[in-house]
């Protein structure tokens, strides 16, 4: 066991520095794909969802969301390339904006979760606590 554990490390501790950019890129890619899906703004889809469940100036809140969830995943990235004060800004700015906007969308559009009690096997979940990591963490 010993061995494997040691050939497992040797193998892995060259790789340990870009262990956050796995998250990053994966967090920031995703959220600028799930924005530029929106466009052109307002989306839509979302636009008729909101109107139907009551939502004041829909056309409004759906382009906040999809701009946000560009702007984040940009900020995300871009974050984690500016090795500086600045940068450390922005990485927790963006992880702040994509939890925001993750409950908006656990409790507003996924909140089945509530009655099916599955939150955990939804991927909006993860995405939270990836946002709140930046959020928290910074570039540190």
């Amino acid at each position: 066991m010993r061995k494997l554990n040691n050939l497992l490390e040797s193998i892995a501790k060259p790789l340990i520095p870009i262990t956050p950019w796995l998250l990053r890129l994966g967090l920031g890619t995703s959220f600028i794909l799930h924005g530029i899906g929106k466009f052109p703004l307002p989306p839509e889809k979302m636009v008729t969802w909101f109107e139907s469940m009551g939502y004041m100036q829909p056309e409004i809140v759906t382009s906040l969301v999809a701009l946000g969830e560009v702007g984040a995943g940009v900020g995300i990235i871009l974050g984690g390339l500016i090795n500086n004060h600045v940068g450390n800004l922005i990485t927790r700015l963006s992880g702040g904006a994509v939890g925001v906007i993750m409950l908006g969308a656990i409790f507003i559009a996924h909140s089945d979760w509530l009655v099916t009690k599955k939150l955990f096997m939804s991927e909006q979940i993860f995405l939270f606590l990836i946002g709140l990591y930046f959020a928290i963490k910074g570039n540190k």
